[in-house]
C-alpha cells in the first residue's frame, strides 16, 4: 500500500472514530451536570421539569411586559424570538424591530400555543441529551454504583394458564409475546417509579436483566417487579362519572388521599371505583386525561382475546382496532353487549382505562371493532389488547447492590492503573528505542482513542473488567512495535539503508504480529460469547484492543517511518543505543 493510500485510510478511520466518540464527548464533557441529572431521570420527571420551567418563563415574561412595555426579551430567550419572527411572517405582518417582550407574546394566538412552544423547547433539549447518553459509553454498576437484578419469567406457567387459547397453540409465538409483555410492563413501571436511566433487556429465553444506576430501594424495586398488569373489560357508569366530574371540579385536590383512595367513598356507588383514562403524550408516557367511574365487576376477562390488529374502516377509512374472542368469550360478550346497548365499555389494564367505547349493538360472532381514535392510539390499544392480558409470573433470581462510593473508588483506581501502565510503557519505549519510541507513543495514544471510539459506537458499557482488558492491550500493542523495531535493528546491523531496513523489518514482522494477535482475538471472541458479566466485558475490550493495536502498529507506525524517510529525507535512524 502506498504512503498516500495509507495516510487516507488513517484519516478515514480517525474521522469515523471521532464521529463514534462524539456522543460520549458531548455527554461527559459538554453537557452540564444539571442537564445530565434531568436526562438520566424518568420521563415523568422530565415532563414535570418542562411544565414547571414553562410556567416560570411565561410568568416572568408577562411580569416584564407589564412592568415595561418596551422591555427587550432576555438573551436566554433568543430561540423564542426566532419563533416569534416566523409567526409574524406566517401572519403576513411586519416583524417588529427591536422585538420587545410584548411583541413576542403577541406573536402567538393564545397562551396555550405559547405554552406548548416553550414546553417543547425544554422537552426536546432534555430528550436530546438523553439520546446522547444512550449513544455514549456508559459506566457499569461496578463504576457508577447501583442495583443489578435478574428476573425469571415463568413462561411455562403462563402457557399452562392459557392452554385453551388459540394463541397458546403456537408455543414459540406465545412465549415471545409473553416476554415482550413482561419487558414492556417492567419498563413502564420502573420508569414511572422515577428511577435513573434503567437498563432493561431480555437475557436468554426467559430471563430479564435489569440495571438501575444510583441509589434505589430494593424492597420498592421488588414490589414493582412482582406486580402484574391484567387486562379486562368493565362497564362505565356514565351517570356516576358526570356526578364525580362535578364533585372533582368543586373539591379539587381534596378528592383523593395521599395513597390515591377516595377521601369520601360515598361520592360514587359502592359497586364502582374511579379509574383514570390515559392517553400517550409527547413524552411517550401514559397521561391521565380524565376520570371514569367503572363497575368493579369484570364484564369480560382479557384472557379470552385470541388476536388483535389495526385496520382501516371500510366506510370512513379511519383506523380501527379489531380483536377476536374465543368461543367462551364470544358468548359472554354477546350476552353482555345485548343487555347494555347505548352504555359505555372501558378497557382496563394495570388499573388504567386505555379506551372507552360506546356499545351500539349486540356484538356476536366473537369479532369486535373499536373506532374513534388516531393511528398511534390504535396501535397502542392493539399492543394492550394483544399482550397486556398475559399473566407472566415473575421472580427475582438474583440481586446485587453496589454502593456509589465503591464505584467512585473503583473509577479512581482504574484510571490510575490505566494511566500508570500507559505512561510507564511509553517512558520505557522512549528510553530504550530512542526516536523510534516516539512512533510507539503516538500509536499507543491512537490505540486508546480507537478503543474508546468503538466502545461508544456499539453503546458498550465500561466496567472494571473492561479497563483490565485495556491495560492488557497496552502491553500487547507495544509488543507489536517491539517486534517491528527489533526486526528493523537486525536489518540495520546487516548494513542496510534506513528505507530498506524499514521495509524488511515490517515485512519480516508482519506474520509474527498477525499470528500472535489472531490467536488472542479468537480466544477473546470465544470468551465474549461463552462468558458472562465481568468475563465478557474483559473479552470485548481485549478483542477491540487487538484489532486497534494491529492497525496502529502496521499502518500508523509505518506511515510515520515513511514520512521521516521520504518527506524529511532522514538517512539514519534513532532506534537503539547500540545501532547507529
Amino acid at each position: 500500500m502506498s504512503k498516500r493510500s495509507r495516510f487516507l485510510l488513517i484519516l478515514v478511520v480517525l474521522g469515523l472514530c471521532f464521529a463514534f466518540l462524539w456522543p460520549s464527548l458531548k455527554w461527559y464533557v459538554y453537557t452540564p451536570k444539571e442537564v445530565q441529572t434531568l436526562a438520566l431521570g424518568s420521563l415523568e420527571k422530565i415532563k414535570d421539569y418542562a411544565i414547571a420551567m414553562t410556567s416560570d418563563d411565561i410568568k416572568a415574561m408577562k411580569n416584564a411586559a407589564n412592568a415595561d412595555a418596551s422591555s427587550v426579551l432576555d438573551a436566554k430567550y433568543a430561540w423564542l424570538e426566532k419563533v416569534a419572527k416566523k409567526n409574524y411572517k406566517a401572519m403576513g405582518e411586519n416583524v417588529p424591530s427591536p422585538m420587545t417582550v410584548g411583541d413576542v407574546l403577541n406573536s402567538f394566538y393564545n397562551q396555550a400555543e405559547l405554552s406548548n412552544t416553550i414546553q417543547e423547547h425544554y422537552r426536546d433539549g432534555i430528550l436530546a441529551a438523553k439520546k446522547c447518553y444512550q449513544n455514549s459509553v456508559k459506566l457499569g454498576l461496578d463504576l457508577s454504583g447501583g442495583m443489578n437484578i435478574i428476573v425469571k419469567a415463568d413462561l411455562d406457567a403462563a402457557l399452562a394458564s392459557q392452554k385453551e387459547s388459540a394463541l397458546a397453540a403456537d408455543t414459540v409465538t406465545f412465549k415471545s409475546n409473553a416476554m415482550a409483555q413482561a419487558l414492556e410492563t417492567l419498563t413502564s413501571r420502573i420508569d414511572r417509579f422515577g428511577l435513573t436511566s434503567p437498563v432493561i433487556r431480555q437475557q436468554g429465553e426467559d430471563r430479564i436483566y435489569i440495571e438501575i444506576p444510583g441509589a434505589a430501594e430494593a424492597e420498592a424495586i421488588n414490589t414493582i417487579i412482582m406486580g402484574k398488569g391484567i387486562l379486562n373489560f368493565r362497564l362505565v357508569d356514565m351517570e356516576a362519572t358526570q356526578a364525580f366530574e362535578s364533585y372533582y371540579a368543586s373539591h379539587g385536590g381534596t378528592v383523593f388521599t395521599a395513597s390515591g383512595a377516595l377521601a369520601d367513598s360515598s361520592v360514587i356507588p359502592s359497586d364502582c371505583e374511579v379509574l383514570g383514562l390515559y392517553k400517550k403524550d409527547e413524552y411517550g408516557l401514559d397521561e391521565r386525561v380524565s376520570y371514569l367511574v367503572v363497575k368493579k365487576e369484570i364484564a369480560l376477562d382479557g384472557q379470552h382475546i385470541k388476536s388483535a390488529q389495526v385496520s382501516a374502516n371500510n366506510l370512513t377509512n379511519e383506523p380501527e382496532v379489531d380483536f377476536v374472542l374465543d368461543s367462551e368469550g364470544s358468548g359472554i360478550f354477546a350476552e353482555f353487549t345485548a343487555a347494555h346497548k347505548g352504555d359505555y365499555l372501558a378497557i382496563v389494564s394495570d388499573n388504567q382505562v386505555k379506551s372507552n367505547a360506546r356499545i351500539n349493538d349486540a356484538i356476536t360472532g366473537g369479532r369486535v371493532a373499536i373506532t374513534g381514535f388516531g393511528l398511534q392510539e390504535a396501535q397502542n390499544l392493539q399492543k394492550v389488547l394483544q399482550t397486556a392480558w398475559l399473566s407472566v409470573p415473575l421472580s427475582v433470581e438474583s440481586q446485587q447492590v453496589i454502593g456509589a462510593s465503591l464505584g467512585e473508588q473503583a473509577i479512581r483506581q482504574g484510571k490510575m492503573a490505566l494511566i500508570i501502565g500507559l505512561v510507564s510503557v511509553l517512558i520505557f519505549m522512549l528510553i530504550y528505542y530512542k526516536g523510534a519510541g516516539f512512533n510507539a507513543v503516538v500509536a499507543q495514544v491512537l490505540n486508546m482513542y480507537i478503543m474508546f471510539s468503538v466502545l461508544s459506537a456499539f453503546n458498550l458499557t465500561l466496567t472494571l473488567s473492561s479497563i483490565a482488558g485495556m491495560i492488557l492491550t497496552i502491553g500487547m500493542a507495544v509488543d507489536a512495535n517491539v517486534i517491528i523495531f527489533e526486526r528493523i535493528k537486525e536489518e540495520l546491523v546487516l548494513g542496510k539503508s534506513r528505507a530498506s531496513a524499514i521495509n524488511a523489518g515490517f515485512d519480516n514482522a508482519f506474520w509474527a504480529i498477525m499470528d500472535s494477535n489472531i490467536t488472542t482475538f479468537i480466544a477473546a471472541i470465544f470468551l465474549s460469547q461463552l462468558g458472562t458479566g465481568s468475563i465478557q466485558g474483559f473479552a470485548v475490550s481485549l478483542a477491540i484492543g487487538v484489532v486497534s493495536s494491529v492497525f496502529t502498529a502496521l499502518f500508523v507506525s509505518r506511515l510515520m517511518f515513511d514520512v521521516n524517510t521520504q518527506v524529511f529525507g532522514r538517512k539514519t535512524m534513532s532506534i537503539s543505543w547500540r545501532v547507529k
